[in-house]
């Protein structure tokens, strides 16, 4: 840190011997830090509404909320809200799958022929550990399903007819495809072998106490939030929609406290034995050998397992639907759980803006480089991948936490601006430092929260998207470094 020049130091010596005492003013708690991060998130994207909690040690410690539930009545979110869950909702079915198989009222590894005879021969032989993992061979979505949401199927039986004559994409077991109809048909074997509709066997004896279970955006529920869309830029509610067809593929909803409280009962073996989610996290092996996977991450029983910026395991799944974006992830060997959703499809890194939200709550990553708040820095420079950046910046101090604004020059609202939702909205810094530094911080972009930390050679860097990553400087109008 950038020693302070003799003269200013003078200068502030006489104005505090002249002014009378000014009490500190108390550094920011993580729950503090983390509600910052989610209302700007909210505010940049123009997401009408989100919500987060952080499940550590064996509670909720942090319960946000940010926006709007209901725009045209102006309504808020609370910590009431019930958002939809999308994908999400498949941790639920695989648990639930596990859950039963713990009661010896399922098999993993048998054929769901044998375990729901009605289905038939059309396909061959596939396991409930396939459908969890993807590697079944069953399509996903496909040309024509766009309207299977207009009508209401009583049943998972009914909502298999959809699409039990349609050909698999490859033999089970050997290759990763991603299939919502794969977890309809799972979530249609826990319902039989539960005795119970699929939507109420979660409430009742996966989650009991939690509020989770179906969609509830059309039901009249006071505390569930509408459903929106981005359509040239502007919030629109998105078209009602039923999710029988997937309840166990995209059809929960919840508030972001029972996503996160789930996440930390299986942490803490209250859902399923601590061995069953041992297994549950084991990489599901195709027929070759090799592991389910895709993208980052390998395929376990629902579960996706990567790990996070710091080489830490980190756990997870994600979802999109009309009107949500949702995420779970889990550090299990720390005992944190994060839940992040919101009301509106968007383009966004997901998984990471989570990550950052739980921050403050987790153990600082070692070598971080202690750093002033650049407060007289009045520009930024650097490279966004391959293309350079430059614009001008401003930072302060508020609420104890050393923030900015950078405002995006071409080369960065050409690439946001590929998103439905608001691109425009300026880089906005909200450090981590509850004593008003700038060693890390998030870094709320329009496509959500990246990890900006300081770095060696004096510059901040950020692995915005997958592909990007930023690389700064802050300067003086003068283009002199800022100390």
């Amino acid at each position: 840190m950038t020693d302070i020049p003799i003269a200013r130091l003078l200068v502030a010596t006489a104005s505090l011997c002249l002014a009378p005492p000014v009490a500190a003013e108390p550094s920011p708690e993580p729950a503090a830090i983390a509600q910052r991060l989610l209302d700007t998130l909210r505010d940049t994207t123009g997401v009408p509404g989100m919500a987060a909690a952080v499940w550590h040690d064996g509670r909720i410690v942090w319960d946000g909320a940010s926006g709007l539930r209901d725009v045209k009545r102006s309504l808020p979110v609370t910590p009431d809200t019930r958002f939809r869950l999308a994908s999400v909702s498949k941790l639920f079915t695989a648990t639930a799958a596990a859950k039963l198989a713990e009661q010896g009222k399922l098999d993993l590894d048998a054929p769901v022929q044998a375990q729901l005879p009605w289905l038939g021969g059309h396909w061959p032989a596939m396991t409930p550990r396939q459908l969890a993992a993807h590697i079944s061979g069953l399509p996903h979505y496909q040309d024509g399903d766009d309207r299977v949401g207009e009508r209401h199927y009583a049943t998972g039986r009914d909502a298999v007819g959809i699409f039990a004559g349609r050909p698999l994409l490859s033999a089970p077991g050997t290759a990763y495809s991603y299939s919502s109809w794969g977890y309809t048909l799972l979530g249609t074997l826990v319902e039989e072998r539960a005795g119970m509709p699929f939507t109420d066997y979660v409430s009742r004896s996966l989650v009991p106490g939690l509020a989770i279970g179906a969609d509830a955006t059309h039901s009249g529920d006071p505390d569930a939030s509408r459903a929106y869309a981005f359509e040239g830029g502007s919030v629109i509610e998105a078209a009602a929609n039923d999710f029988s067809y997937s309840w166990g593929g995209g059809g929960l909803s919840a508030t972001a406290k029972a996503v996160a409280s789930f996440g930390g009962r299986m942490i803490e073996g209250q859902i399923v034995a601590p061995a069953t989610f041992d297994a549950m996290l084991v990489p599901t092996p195709l027929t070759n050998g090799a592991a389910a996977s895709e993208r980052d991450y390998r395929v376990g029983l629902g579960w996706r397992l990567g790990r996070d910026g710091d080489g830490a395991s980190f756990v997870h799944h994600s979802g999109i639907t009309w009107g949500a974006r949702s995420t779970l992830g889990i550090w299990r060997e720390e005992g944190t759980a994060v839940s992040l959703l919101s009301n509106a499809e968007w383009v966004s890194r997901i998984e990471p803006t989570a990550m950052m939200l739980a921050a403050p709550f987790r153990p600082e990553p070692g070598g971080s480089i202690r750093v002033s708040c650049p407060l007289e820095a009045q520009r930024y420079s650097g490279t966004f991948g391959d293309v350079a950046v430059a614009g001008a910046a401003t930072f302060r101090i508020e609420g104890g936490l050393c923030t900015g604004k950078l405002e995006q020059d071409a080369a960065l609202n050409a690439y946001f601006a590929t998103a439905m939702q608001r691109s425009n909205a300026p880089l906005t810094i909200v450090a981590l430092d509850p004593r008003g530094g700038l060693a890390r911080a998030g870094i709320v972009n329009p496509f959500g929260i990246a990890d900006l930390r300081a770095q060696e050679d004096g510059s901040f860097a950020a692995q915005v998207t997958s592909t990007r990553r930023l690389v700064i400087r802050f300067t003086r109008g003068s283009d002199q470094p800022d100390k």
